[in-house]
């Protein structure tokens, strides 16, 4: 039987239903919110070197392209330039709104690249693709020079998934091209990252590490104004932690920058996809899984999504965002 919590007050504009034998009122770690809080997006305004992006006014998806022979996912399938080049132009005709190009992979375990490896993977497709693309470009790298590299061959955002400890000459090299930065929340290295001993309060230690990404970006000059930030969905994190982020998504939008959310075909979705006592579910099959926490990653407040499978996830995308625009009231949205 269905009962409204005894002192809960219920908005308006949120019905919550929930068995009192299941949630009791005192279950640890029960967070109930506002529909409002839940599905509000704050809308920014975000200055790259040849444009301005718009984002909360619908969900931008950032096409995952990895020139790497090593990647979890698609390790080798792009390490060619040319089909690096065809994919990139893929991804934009699929819906993309930003294409993300990573020359060294970040897996679990995954052994660290020199800058000049990583240099030779990735110039000669941004020098191919300079002038094809309508859509912006990004750079995902730890090091300084690999940035600037990127960003003088056409990079227009910076991805770094180390906010700044792997190589703090990034923010100079970024504040210098006029470019903003994606820094992402990592517990340890990838070679390390998930040996644990993992965080005793995930949200307690991502926002704190943010913070401390906030501030290090901050002293070195960059405004706020062009920064975003990525909680790090497998980076670093238990199977339940990765949920948990997710389902407390909407508490990141204190720190005042838009979000970035990569789940995209992760290991912990592969997991979840499974059958009890049967193995996880492989990269290629877990977009079921990415479809929804990509759904739930845009009504906690996300303003991009990293994804690889970019034409099936716009269609989600469509969806969840239509869902936003009815609890505003809008019922309007701009079309991937």
């Amino acid at each position: 039987m269905l009962r409204a919590l005894p002192g809960l007050r219920i908005s308006g504009s949120c019905v919550v239903a929930y068995s009192i034998d299941l949630l009791p009122l005192t279950a640890p770690g029960l967070f109930l919110y506002d529909c409002h809080s839940v599905f509000y997006r704050k809308k920014f305004r975000l200055r790259l070197p040849s444009r301005t992006l718009v984002l909360g006014e619908r969900t931008l998806i950032m096409g995952v392209l990895n020139v790497t022979p090593d990647s979890f996912s698609d390790g080798g399938a792009f390490l060619d330039s040319q089909t690096a080049v065809a994919r990139a132009l893929e991804l934009e005709r699929d819906g993309a709104d930003i294409i993300d190009i990573g020359g060294e992979s970040t897996r679990p375990a995954a052994a660290p690249v020199s800058a000049r490896e990583e240099i030779s993977r990735i110039l000669p497709i941004f020098e191919a693709l300079r002038g094809k693309l309508r859509i912006p470009i990004s750079v995902d790298t730890q090091k300084a020079e690999v940035a600037e590299a990127a960003l003088a061959a056409g990079a227009e955002i910076v991805n770094d998934i180390s906010a700044l400890r792997t190589d703090p000459r990034i923010a100079e090299v970024t504040r210098h091209a006029h470019a903003p930065i994606v820094l992402m929340h990592m517990r340890g290295t990838p070679r390390t990252m998930q040996r644990g001993p993992f965080a005793r309060s995930v949200i307690r230690d991502v926002m704190t590490g943010l913070h401390e990404a906030l501030a290090r970006v901050r002293r070195a000059g960059l405004a706020k104004s062009q920064i975003l930030l990525d909680p790090g969905i497998g980076f670093g994190k238990s199977q339940e932690q990765n949920f948990e982020i997710l389902a407390r998504l909407p508490e990141f939008a204190r720190l005042g920058c838009p979000i970035v959310i990569g789940t995209s075909r992760k290991a912990f979705l592969g997991k979840a996809l499974a059958k009890p006592g049967e193995p996880p579910l492989p990269p290629a099959e877990r977009i079921l899984g990415t479809a929804a926490t990509v759904t739930a990653s845009i009504l906690g407040g996300a303003h991009i999504v990293r994804v690889h499978d970019v034409a099936e996830i716009a269609r989600v995308v469509r969806v969840a965002d239509s869902i936003v625009d009815s609890v505003r009231g809008t019922g309007k949205r701009k079309p991937n």
